[in-house]
């Protein structure tokens, strides 16, 4: 099924809109843990520090599946560590349902977040690739506005399944991507930029990212990620619980989790679209004051209407921010090592998304409370948005395709 023209629409839409319901699935799994924390909590007894631990058991797999999945997509092809990710994610995904005690709780959530983990660069190469330098940033927030978007979904069924136990977001989470993976097989066609190199010697990882003048921009990258995955994983692990917290119900801490999920397929969305169009400064400034002004406001709203709107504004800053961040990072490095550089960027990304769950569970354990969590950010904001600023003022030096 990889016989279409690599410039028809139909090959892009294609790959793109496989793409998409790959990044849909992700996205739900990515926040499920964030849904089910309470029902987990009083499943298996576990205080605030040790769900800090089962947010970031799956944050860990993601590291090691970001960096294998990159580097393995640039030796044997994007499509089939994509099947191998998918199938990976979905399959421990229902093993977590059938988690007896907290240590085996932990593993599952780590093999999900391998599998996770693995997807993500694949899924940037794929639709960064099929369009070229000129449309990379609206084929990346088109493919990439299923994560906040299935994200929604797991809050939605966090609404409508609050009384059937916290395994059903799991199950979806399960049982969707194991049905992808055939058709990912039949029609997702392999990158046509790999395989115009799969033939040439493989370039070595350091040589890849830290020579002929990659270092600064890797180091750049890797920084950005870092803080910017940090607070979103806060908000996507964290933020149910520290609602309840405050004194909200359940049901409307899941209305606050849409909100910031919509938010997010908003920023995606509109966030990507003007990268080609604002100066750096302007965009840089844009998203990293927006993530420090919605965190201020998600310490201190009261009521759950300004709670619904700090939450929309956060989730189209953070992680609409960090969608420009993937669409950014596929430019500076070429199709031989395109893969590898942008895995370890997620992998190095995932540190900081792993950091966060576990700074913020011990700083609540501390009794810092939801305003100490949030502003505890803003130095890690500042200098991510310091590095994004550099990367967009190279991105025209970048190499190309």
């Amino acid at each position: 099924m990889t016989s279409l023209n690599v410039l028809t629409p139909l090959y892009m839409a294609r790959t793109i809109g496989l793409c998409f319901l790959v990044a849909l699935m992700e996205g739900l799994d990515l926040q499920a843990s964030g849904i089910a924390a309470q029902g987990m909590a009083a499943a298996f007894q576990l205080d605030k520090l040790h769900m800090g631990w089962v947010f970031s058991a799956g944050i860990f797999g993601l590291l090691p599946g970001a960096f294998l999945g990159g580097l393995l997509a640039d030796r044997i092809g994007r499509k089939r560590v994509l099947m191998a990710s998918v199938a990976l994610f979905g399959l421990f995904s229902l093993v977590t349902t059938m988690a007896w005690d907290f240590n085996s709780l932990l593993i599952a959530r780590c093999l999900t977040g391998v599998g996770l983990g693995a997807a993500l660069p694949n899924l940037i190469a794929l639709s960064s690739e099929v369009a070229g330098p000129r449309l990379r940033g609206t084929a990346v927030s088109l493919m990439y506005c299923g994560v906040p978007l299935g994200a929604a979904l797991a809050a939605g069924i966090g609404i409508a399944q609050l009384a059937s136990g916290w395994q059903v977001v799991f199950y979806v989470g399960g049982i969707v991507p194991l049905l992808i993976v055939p058709m990912l097989g039949l029609y997702l066609p392999e990158s046509a930029a790999f395989r115009s190199v799969r033939d040439a010697a493989p370039i070595g990882v350091v040589s890849g990212l830290f020579r002929n003048g990659a270092a600064l921009p890797t180091a750049m990258i890797w920084v950005s990620y870092f803080f910017t995955l940090m607070v979103v994983y806060i908000l996507i692990n964290w933020l149910p619980s520290l609602l309840i917290g405050q004194g909200f119900s359940g049901a409307q801490a899941s209305w606050v989790m849409l909100a910031l999920q919509f938010g997010a397929a908003a920023g995606t969305l509109l966030l990507g679209w003007v990268m080609d169009r604002l100066p750096a400064w302007a965009l840089s400034a844009l998203i990293y004051l927006g993530i420090l002004a919605s965190l201020t406001a998600l310490g201190i709203a009261t009521q759950l209407q300004s709670m619904l709107v700090a939450g929309f504004v956060a989730g189209f800053f953070a992680t609409g921010g960090q969608c420009v961040l993937y669409a950014l990072a596929p430019h500076f490095y070429r199709p031989s090592i395109r893969a590898t550089g942008v895995g370890s960027a997620v992998a190095i990304g995932r540190l900081g998304a792993m950091s966060g769950p576990l700074v913020a569970g011990k700083m609540l354990a501390l009794g810092t409370g939801t305003t100490g969590v949030m502003m505890a950010s803003a130095p890690g904001i500042v200098m991510a948005a310091l590095a994004v600023f550099y990367l967009s003022v190279r991105r025209n030096r970048s190499p190309e395709d």
